[in-house]
């Protein structure tokens, strides 16, 4: 079966969604979220507005009533369901505002639920036509709010804003076509009045984009292509090309390279840039494209009132493994040597972690995050490049006889990476980061492919194998001044989800087995678990009510990548029943 049969199989089953908007009286509505709301957000425990929890996203909370003493106390407040027939992964975070939390479910849905009651206030199910084509899943990872608006992108490359208090459309945007393979997962990121989004769709040879759009009517700003070659745009004109044409990459690869920034970014007030990580180039066949093929597999710093590229890292150059580098940039202030450096932090698909000065993009360090790595040596910090393994590079299928595959290679970690998607956390009290990752290896060959507009564009065939027979993923705290592994907390199944960390000495993240788990964020201890019923593979939040207890979020709902591409890995957790909720937990006040 081609893998692009395999994308048809997986979405024969997906229904087609309705519009359905109710209006109905709320409780409160989340109205006025203003720019300072936005980048105060980490500091304010009330509410949640951001993705990320602030828009550098640390995913850290200042609340401590929450702790490692008190957290035997947390219990089921309520739980939500996402009802129907579309119960699967569910990868979002919710966002709450004046006492109302609004969540995106698979099928690019969005609710909006009274906290104190966990009733429904109202519903939003976008129209979504036949022919979509997510690589990775009918996932949303969740929206956002401004003013009196909520924000969100779709599965067909829509982005839709809707009357926070009703449920209803005031603007919806196509961002691109997705009969051409894109879409729309990750939740928007709002700056300075902008909605800045990325595209999804690396795997059918788009080309991947960053922009801004004005908050109140939708229209265009600006538009940051994310391959060499592309040309940019700023107030509806041409504005500069994105790098150099044809200069690290041949011919007319560059057209449909990938690079998609499917993930999308965090902001940093501090040295105003956006940080955007892109996804692998296209095909995976790396040997249709000699050179660095920029900026795909890479991080990128851009000014969020051109779109300019301020500066890039580019983790995977000439990437062949499809590793990505779309993980996560996270600022945070490196204290080291009696110096504080504003710094920034990422955990590579590629095994690696990495630290960069976030106000130019240079490389401080390349650490191992997972145990095996078998692509690349190391890192060489005079050139910032990786030392790779030659004969861990999936062989060129031109070199073999007439219709046979590339000679294939084992080669860790899988190209489902050291860490997919799910955010990791980085606590100040610490100084630790909380790295969601896992153990696992793949066989690896290349095939001949040719671009075709609207199908798959990968040239590799692959099957992935657990590195390790009695876990797969693993909890681990990552210190960023030396790259050591602090403590690590191992589970049999891989972490799918993402991490929430407080001051109260706690970590939070879920797991495919169903449990919502708590551990100490110093010793790795686990201090508490809750089984929601269907594997957890969303990003926990927490807040303080008005009623001054805290609460903690998280989604439950079994999908994902893993059980479409998986290999002996999916068929090892194909038991895992699917779902459709969020769940809400409580601890009262003393």
């Amino acid at each position: 079966m081609t893998h692009y049969a395999r994308f048809k199989t997986a979405l024969s089953g997906f229904a087609l969604a309705t519009v359905l908007a109710v209006s109905a009286p709320l409780a409160a509505q989340a109205a006025g979220v203003t720019d300072q709301d936005i980048l105060n957000d980490a500091k304010t425990p009330k509410d949640v507005v951001t993705y990320g929890m602030g828009t550098q996203g640390q995913r850290f909370s200042p609340l401590k009533a929450l702790n490692v003493d008190t957290v035997k106390n947390l219990h089921a407040a309520w739980s939500f369901s996402f009802g129907g027939e579309k119960q699967r992964g569910q990868e979002a975070q919710p966002v709450v505002r004046d006492g109302v939390m609004y969540v995106t479910a698979s099928y690019s849905r969005l609710f909006a639920i009274d906290v104190k009651t966990g009733d429904e206030l109202w519903q939003y199910d976008a129209r979504l036509p036949e022919g979509i084509m997510p690589c990775c899943d009918v996932i949303n990872r969740g929206a956002v709010l401004y003013g009196d608006k909520v924000y969100f992108g779709t599965l067909d490359a829509k982005l839709v804003a809707l009357d926070a208090k009703t449920g209803k459309v005031i603007w919806k945007k196509a961002v691109a076509e997705f009969k051409d393979g894109y879409s729309m997962t990750a939740a928007p990121l709002i700056v300075k009045g902008k909605v800045i989004t990325g595209v999804s769709g690396g795997e059918f040879g788009v080309v991947g984009k960053v922009e801004a759009r004005d908050a109140e009517t939708g229209e265009l700003l600006w538009s940051r292509p994310t391959v060499e070659g592309h040309m940019g745009e700023l107030n509806g004109k041409p504005s500069t090309m994105t790098g150099k044409l044809n200069a690290t990459w041949p011919g007319d690869m560059w057209k449909y390279g990938g690079a998609a920034p499917w993930l999308g970014g965090t902001y940093d007030p501090e040295t105003d840039s956006l940080f955007f990580g892109t996804g692998q180039p296209a095909p995976w066949n790396s040997h249709l494209r000699p050179g660095d093929n920029l900026y795909s597999s890479s991080t990128l710093a851009i000014n969020p009132d051109t779109g300019e590229i301020k500066w890039h890292l580019q983790t995977t150059p000439h990437d062949g493994w499809d590793f990505d580098g779309v993980n996560e940039f996270i600022s945070f202030d490196l204290k080291k040597d009696g110096k504080v450096i504003k710094a920034g932090a990422k955990a590579d698909r590629n095994g690696f972690f990495f630290v960069a000065d976030r106000t130019n993009g240079t490389l401080l360090s390349a650490t191992p995050f997972v145990n095996k790595i078998t692509w690349a040596k190391g890192f060489d910090m005079k050139t910032g490049r990786p030392q790779y393994v030659e004969e861990s590079r999936p062989g060129n299928p031109a070199e073999a006889k007439e219709g046979e595959k590339g000679k294939a290679v084992n080669n860790c970690p899988s190209f489902l990476g050291g860490k997919n998607w799910m955010p990791m956390a980085y606590s100040p009290d610490t100084d630790l980061f909380y790295v969601p990752a896992n153990e696992w290896c793949m066989e690896i060959w290349n095939e001949n492919t040719t671009y075709k507009k609207g199908a798959a564009y990968l040239g590799a065939g692959f099957t992935i194998k657990p590195a390790y027979d009695d876990y797969i993923g693993v909890l681990r705290a990552v210190d960023p001044k030396s790259g050591k592994i602090v403590w690590e907390a191992k589970n049999k199944a891989p972490l799918w989800g993402g991490v929430l960390t407080t001051a109260g000495n706690l970590v939070f993240t879920g797991t495919p087995e169903g449990y919502l788990k708590a551990f100490n964020a110093k010793t790795g201890e686990e201090v508490w678990k809750f089984n929601t019923g269907s594997g957890v593979v969303g990003s926990p939040i927490t807040w303080e009510g008005d009623d001054g207890a805290q609460y903690v979020a998280v989604l439950s709902g079994w999908g994902g990548a893993v059980p479409l591409w998986g290999g002996e890995v999916a068929k090892a957790v194909k038991d895992i029943n699917q779902g459709g909720s969020v769940w809400v937990f409580k601890l009262s006040p003393s």
